[in-house]
């Protein structure tokens, strides 16, 4: 099927932003225009004046003026990224459809936005398998004709790069944007700005390749360029010049050179003619303010309803038009409803995102190498450290402190991705603005792939240091390690992720995601225990991140059963690994304790052993042991021989060290006696 072109008509286009400081949003850093375009408060600023342009099929437009004339405000309004307070925008005379019309239109935005790591054909192969859906074969022919009509056969397989990873030169890599924003074949292109930061030569083959588009393939091409050169403005079919958000001329290069002679400029051999026009832009402002009034004060009663009625008649005319092509519309209507709709199911863009994402992790080395060194560093020198932990209070103390340590090592790492995941959030929002896939599809996409590397990541880190401190020794409990410090780390890069789609840069994101961390770590239960904490603060409690996890790696190492005493007295268990995850905050309720005098636990008594009242029973025995020399007046003086037993208190650190010692000073003075 031939193209048939798209004719785009716009008129009346006002566009107000806002310019003072007490606007701006810390997570949203886009000026928000207002509301009314009748009055504009002093706080606004009109960027668009009742600007009206046409851009034809088979042609290329020019925007052309001053920096600041409202040109990529302009380019943003007709490729439906911006919406103005006022505008009537056609598309081969019917109001143009935004979600229909990104699907015929590319968009190519003055900033490369592309992924460095990936080469020029992996870049476009990717693109067009999540804009068009081809066989293959189709698809590859596709990828190598584009490259070649790119002029990029050369650097088909080189990396595309940035300012931080060497690849291909500017010029190329404006190539690879350009090809992808018409990959899918649009009928209209936009560019704004695609010679900023070239030097002539790339400028004027950048220029010519999008004129050839528009001359061969029946395309419309739109772009803004700031200071065209000699031979980059013979490719011009017409000029849109742009002057503080007015129109000053539209039409050709020789037009616009035959009205600066009217009004007495004449221009210098040496300079060319849109150049000369932008620097006499005040003077062409002048002249048309001037004849502007000429016009008002000309302009009669009967003229102007005579005005009013032909525009009333071609309103008629243009309707009666609509009715006479109401077939034609219609056909076009359906081919448009077709593209409307997402090119690939959800799944497969799913695998197509997820194969792309695995292609730039593992070639970045930030996120691959130097995190997994990073983490089976730490899970060594961690393991040095906490080396072989004795089972008892003392082991207890630093078990629960490596705990928290670990936690807040794994928490804080991750911000150091957020660079990444900022770069890609541009990415995303470029290609997800022209439909090129789901949302969800990226979310889903971008969890799954980052599930096998957070598990290398989490072996590496786990195995040697479980093993060095000598944690619970089942593999078991090992599993269930592993598996929570894999989902800490899951959640770690989630929260990153989350972040970088809410804050405008990293120095903003590093702050409020190590404020949110520590607020986390404030309310976990570590520092200040559920029972202390205020009412009014009890929900970040539950809501933070360092709880659940906390308490999980507490209860795979404590719980257990007889196996997990941590302290004996006279060969009698006096506190447990139970005893210690109600310390950090009553993870277990109620745990049967046996009687310390029988050794036995009664079925009906779940009564809980008081611990410091058994540290004051130690030191009694103690005494006696001393003063008598008979190791039975020591257990007939122990109260618990009875079968006696107290209400649970609330171990404290201290307490833990002071029985410890207290424990190891018995068994010294028992043997001198």
């Amino acid at each position: 099927m031939s193209k048939k072109g798209c004719d785009i008509q716009a008129t009346g286009i006002n566009y107000t932003i806002y310019t003072q400081p007490t606007n701006f949003n810390l997570f949203n850093h886009h000026p928000q225009p207002i509301s009314d375009h009748h009055h504009t408060p002093p706080s606004a600023r009109r960027v668009l004046r009742e600007v009206s342009c046409h851009a034809k099929p088979w042609e290329l437009l020019a925007i052309v003026g001053p920096s600041g004339a409202g040109k990529s405000s302009l380019l943003e309004i007709l490729a439906g990224k911006l919406t103005p307070q006022t505008a009537s925008v056609f598309v081969n005379g019917r109001p143009v459809d935004k979600s229909r019309f990104k699907k015929i239109s590319g968009y190519v935005t003055q900033k490369d936005t592309l992924f460095p790591l990936l080469t020029v054909e992996e870049t476009l192969t990717f693109t067009a398998k999540l804009r068009m859906n081809l066989t293959r074969p189709e698809l590859n022919s596709r990828v190598k004709s584009l490259i070649h009509e790119l002029g990029l056969s050369h650097v088909a397989n080189a990396r595309v790069g940035d300012d931080r990873v060497r690849g291909i030169s500017g010029g190329e890599r404006r190539r690879v944007s350009i090809g992808v924003a018409v990959v899918h074949d649009p009928e209209v292109v936009i560019l704004d700005e695609p010679t900023s930061g070239l030097d002539s030569n790339c400028a004027f083959q950048i220029i010519d390749m999008v004129k050839t588009m528009a001359e061969t393939r029946g395309k419309t091409v739109v772009l803004s360029i700031h200071q065209p050169g000699f031979r980059i403005i013979k490719l011009f079919n017409s000029v849109l010049l742009l002057a503080n958000g007015t129109v000053l001329h539209q039409g050709s290069v020789d037009q616009l050179n035959l009205s600066l002679r009217l009004i007495g400029l004449e221009p210098p051999l040496h300079v060319n003619i849109v150049e000369f026009a932008i620097d006499s832009i005040d003077l062409i402002q002048q002249e048309k303010k001037h004849n502007t009034s000429n016009l008002e004060e000309n302009i009669t009663p009967n003229s102007s309803n005579k005005m009013i009625q032909g525009k009333f008649t071609l309103q008629q005319l243009f309707q009666q038009s609509k009715v006479i092509d109401l077939d034609q519309d219609h056909e076009e209507q359906q081919e448009l409803i077709i593209r409307d709709s997402f090119a690939n199911s959800r799944f497969y863009e799913t695998v197509i995102l997820t194969h792309r994402f695995w292609k730039n992790i593992s070639r970045t080395k930030e996120l691959f190498a130097c995190r997994t060194l990073q983490m089976l560093v730490s899970g060594l020198i961690l393991g040095s450290i906490f080396y072989n932990l004795d089972m008892d209070l003392i082991g207890a103390q630093e078990r629960v402190g490596l705990f928290a340590f670990i936690l807040t090592f794994l928490l804080s790492t991750t911000v150091e991705a957020l660079p990444v995941f900022l770069q890609e959030r541009e990415i995303l929002m470029k290609e997800t603005s022209c439909g090129s896939y789901r949302v969800s599809s990226y979310a889903i996409a971008n969890g799954l792939v980052y599930l096998p590397f957070l598990l290398i990541l989490a072996v590496l880190f786990a195995a040697p240091l479980y093993w060095l401190v000598g944690l619970n020794p089942n593999f078991f409990a090992f599993s269930q390690f592993l598996l929570l410090i894999w989902l800490i780390l899951y959640t770690a890069n989630s929260l990153v992720v989350c972040f970088s789609a809410l804050v405008p840069n990293f120095i903003v994101g590093n702050s409020v995601i190590s404020g949110v961390m520590g607020s986390f770590f404030l309310f976990s239960g570590y520092f200040v225990s559920k029972q202390g904490i205020p009412k009014y603060w009890i929900f970040m409690h539950y809501i933070s991140l360092f709880k659940y996890p906390f308490e999980g790696l507490l209860m795979n190492e404590f719980s257990g059963g007889e196996g997990k005493c941590l302290e004996y007295l006279f060969e009698k268990c006096l506190v447990r690994g139970e005893d210690v995850l109600r310390e950090q905050g009553g993870i277990l309720a109620v745990v049967p304790i046996s009687h310390f005098g029988s050794g036995t636990a009664s079925p009906a008594d779940t009564e809980i052993v008081d611990i410091q009242q058994q540290q004051e029973v130690a030191m009694d025995a103690r005494h006696t042991i001393t003063l008598h020399g008979d190791s039975k007046a020591a257990t007939t003086s122990n109260p618990m021989a009875a079968g006696h037993s107290a209400p649970h208190q609330q171990i404290v650190g201290s307490d833990m060290a002071d029985m410890a010692g207290s424990k190891k000073k018995q068994k010294v003075e028992h043997s001198d006696v």
